[in-house]
């Protein structure tokens, strides 16, 4: 077992809050985050209503423009960003306390979040902390897009697009996860969108709060955004930023190789239940036995902070 690195589940050290707009209703929301026990995984909170919501597949019930979990009446939307970063960083046990509807939107990337948990610091804990490593591949068609899992030693999100648009055309990124990598290649990857769909966003009541500063906004031929990319594949590399944070309704850190081609989060959704639902597709190991060398490979590269 190598040596210098801790296989334990994390939480944060201390409770941290902010206050930002939400993507589509565009109201202030005040959001916190809390260090929880052991074996709590991700807990969110709608502190006006009262009521928790854990972060389980089978809570999900909106993935059209977002990833939206709910209980009963209460929901929370656009979570992908946030459960990004919060996978990144490693962290097992937290709750997102919020007193709206959408988590904050940002700047339309992961990086604020990373940022955030920084702040907050992080600490491990007294339990081990466990992965589903894939046993074997499983995938979801829709039409010529889909999503798949195959096994593989090492956390890979491997994504294509193609949009026929002049700035975007055919992209291509070969993501290998660790937490160093995904702050300097994926984080700062904003969502995009099409001007004449912010404008029918609009019409419908969604997308109020979406603006230059949290998006990318192309018109027919260019970006609008004077500032440019940031990446030169920025679109793709959100659409991994996406999928780390979708993937994450797994429960625990998924050791195996993630393949797209214009994946979306309903695919990502349909993925996860697919896994979840196959005994024979995924094992999950603790980080602590000492398992196979792809689960030590894995939380090797967790640790590169």
């Amino acid at each position: 077992m190598r040596k210098g690195f801790s296989m334990k589940q994390k939480t944060i050290k201390n409770k941290v809050e902010l206050v930002g707009i939400g993507l589509h209703k565009g109201v202030p929301v005040k959001m916190e985050l809390e260090p929880l026990e052991v074996d709590s995984g991700i807990v969110f909170y709608r502190s006006d209503l009262g009521v928790s919501i854990e972060f389980k597949a089978e809570n999900v019930i909106d993935t059209t423009m977002a990833t939206v979990i709910a209980k009963g009446e209460a929901k929370i939307s656009t979570i992908e960003h946030l459960l990004s970063a919060i996978h990144a960083y490693g962290i097992d046990n937290i709750r997102i306390s919020l007193d709206n509807e959408e988590v904050p939107i940002m700047d339309g990337s992961a990086i604020g979040y990373c940022m955030l948990l920084e702040e907050a610091g992080i600490v491990a804990q007294n339990a081990p902390k466990k992965a589903i490593v894939i046993k074997k591949s499983i995938e979801i068609v829709d039409e010529k897009k889909f999503v798949r899992v195959e096994p593989s030693e090492r956390t890979i999100f491997d994504f294509k697009i193609d949009f026929n648009h002049p700035v975007i055309r055919q992209q291509h990124y070969k993501f290998t996860f660790s937490t160093q990598a995904y702050k300097e290649e994926i984080a700062r990857a904003r969502t995009f969108g099409f001007l004449h769909e912010v404008n029918y966003l609009r019409s419908k009541g969604l997308a109020k709060g979406g603006d230059l500063s949290n998006c990318i906004v192309l018109d027919e031929s260019s970006i609008l955004n004077k500032e440019g990319l940031r990446y030169k594949e920025e679109f793709v590399r959100h659409k991994i930023l996406d999928a780390i944070g979708d993937m994450a309704l797994l429960g625990m850190p998924l050791l195996g190789s993630y393949i797209s081609f214009a994946g979306s989060h309903k695919l990502n959704h349909l993925l996860t239940k697919q896994i979840l639902s196959d005994e024979k597709a995924y094992e999950v190991v603790s980080l602590e036995d000492k398992v196979e060398e792809a689960a030590l490979d894995y939380a090797f590269l967790h640790e590169q902070h």
